[in-house]
C-alpha cells in the first residue's frame, strides 16, 4: 500500500467512524423519546453540548497551551534552526506558518492546536529538539502540519461534541428513569437498570470512538508528513526514538493526551518487555495513539 492510498483508507475509515457515532446518537435519541415520549429532553442535550463545545472550540488553543505549560516562540532568534524548518514545510505544504510554542520538558513530545490553518500552533518540547536530528524534526513537524492541512482540529471538536451529546444523554436516561418518565414507568425497576447503564456506558463508549478517531488521524497525519518531507524514513526514525524515552512528560493532562505525536505518559507498546508481542484489538481501543511499530511498518511500506 502506497502513501496515497494509505491517506485515501484512513479517511474513509474516519468518516466511517464518525458517520457510525452520529448514527448512533440519532438512534440512542429516536428511542429515549419513544420511550418516555417526550423529545425535549433530547433537543436540550444537543443544545447545550453544542452550545458548550463551539465556545471550546473558539478558545481550545489557548486552553490546551495553558494546560501543556507551554510558552510562545516570539522571535525567529531564540530557536532559528526550529523556525526555518517550519518556515521551509510550512512553504512546501502550502500552508500559513503557524505559530511556534516550547515546552521545557525533556521528554521528546510535539502537538498542533487551533481551529483552521489560519489560527494554528505548533508546540515542540526541548527534549524534542534536543533528541531529533534534523530529518527527523523535519519528519515530526511535517506530521503536526499535516494535522493541520487535514482539519484533524475541526474533525477532534467535532467528535468531542458527538462524545459530549452521548454522555448528556446517558445522564438524562438515568435521572429519568428514577424520576421521571412516563406515569406507568416511574419506579419501575426494569428502567431504573437501563437507565444506570446507560450513565456507565455511554461516556465509555464515546470515549471509544474518540481515541479512535485519535488514531486514525495519527496514521494519516504520518502518511501526509511523509509526502511533505519526501522522506519517511525521517518520520519513521523520529517515531522510534520517541516510543523509546520512556520518560514521561513532566505535566500531564488526558483531556489533551491524544493530541500529543506520542502518548505523554511514557507508556507505549514498544517498551522492552512488550518490544515483539502484537497489541491486542481490546488494548487498541483503550490507547490514545496507534502502536509505533504499526506506524513505522506503514510509513516503511511494510505489510502486517
Amino acid at each position: 500500500m502506497t502513501l496515497y492510498t494509505q491517506q485515501s483508507t484512513n479517511v474513509r475509515k474516519t468518516w466511517f467512524l464518525m458517520t457510525g457515532f452520529l448514527l448512533l446518537v440519532i438512534a440512542i435519541g429516536f428511542a429515549l423519546s419513544y420511550w418516555y415520549g417526550n423529545s425535549m429532553f433530547l433537543y436540550f442535550a444537543i443544545g447545550v453540548s453544542l452550545l458548550t463545545n463551539v465556545g471550546a472550540y473558539w478558545f481550545s488553543d489557548k486552553l490546551v497551551l495553558s494546560m501543556a505549560n507551554a510558552k510562545r516562540i516570539e522571535s525567529k532568534e531564540d530557536y532559528p534552526d526550529l523556525w526555518r524548518t517550519m518556515e521551509n514545510l510550512s512553504i512546501t505544504a502550502g500552508l500559513p506558518m503557524p505559530k511556534l510554542y516550547i515546552i521545557d520538558d525533556p521528554a521528546p513530545n510535539a502537538f498542533a492546536t487551533g481551529r483552521n490553518k489560519n489560527h494554528s500552533v505548533v508546540a515542540v518540547t526541548t527534549g524534542l529538539l534536543a533528541l531529533l536530528n534534523k530529518s527527523e524534526l523535519e519528519g515530526v513537524l511535517a506530521h503536526e502540519l499535516s494535522h493541520i492541512g487535514n482539519k484533524d482540529m475541526l474533525i477532534q471538536t467535532v467528535v468531542v461534541v458527538f462524545a459530549g451529546i452521548i454522555s448528556l444523554i446517558g445522564n438524562m436516561a438515568f435521572h429519568l428513569s428514577m424520576f421521571g418518565g412516563r406515569d406507568s414507568d416511574k419506579k419501575n425497576p426494569i428502567l431504573m437498570i437501563v437507565g444506570l447503564l446507560a450513565i456507565i456506558l455511554a461516556p465509555i463508549a464515546a470515549t471509544i470512538i474518540k481515541l479512535a478517531i485519535s488514531r486514525q488521524r495519527e496514521f494519516l497525519a504520518d502518511a501526509t508528513g511523509a509526502l511533505i518531507t519526501r522522506y519517511p524514513d525521517g518520520l519513521a526514525s523520529a517515531l522510534q526514538k520517541i516510543s523509546n524515552f520512556h520518560q514521561p512528560m513532566r505535566v500531564q493532562n488526558n483531556t489533551i493526551a491524544h493530541l500529543f505525536i506520542s502518548d505523554p505518559s511514557g507508556i507505549n507498546d514498544e517498551s522492552e518487555a512488550r518490544k515483539h508481542e502484537k497489541v491486542s484489538f481490546v488494548q487498541k481501543m483503550f490507547m490514545t495513539h496507534p502502536p509505533v511499530q504499526e506506524r513505522v511498518d506503514a510509513l516503511m511500506g511494510k505489510k502486517r
